[in-house]
């Protein structure tokens, strides 16, 4: 684990202390670590709608059955 000194702006201070109180927790590293988690989980890319609906689009597609690689090369004519 590291530990880091920071210097806290007295405003934000008083708002670690409200969020500590109201989440009840033992001290303000807690309440920081939490809020280090609630945006980490903002980190992850959300899937466009237009992405989603390109990949229900291919989900529904029907491929070429084929017995070996030779059958798929003449198929598909390469």
């Amino acid at each position: 684990m590291v530990k880091a000194i920071i210097e806290i702006p007295e405003n934000e201070n008083r708002i670690l202390t409200i969020l500590k109180g109201k989440h009840g927790f033992r001290n303000k590293e807690q309440v920081i670590i939490s809020l280090i988690k609630e945006a980490e989980q903002n980190l992850e890319p959300e899937i466009r709608p237009e992405y989603l609906k390109k990949l229900m689009k291919i989900d529904k597609q029907k491929g070429i059955p084929f017995k070996n690689i030779e059958e798929l090369r003449r198929l598909t004519g390469e």
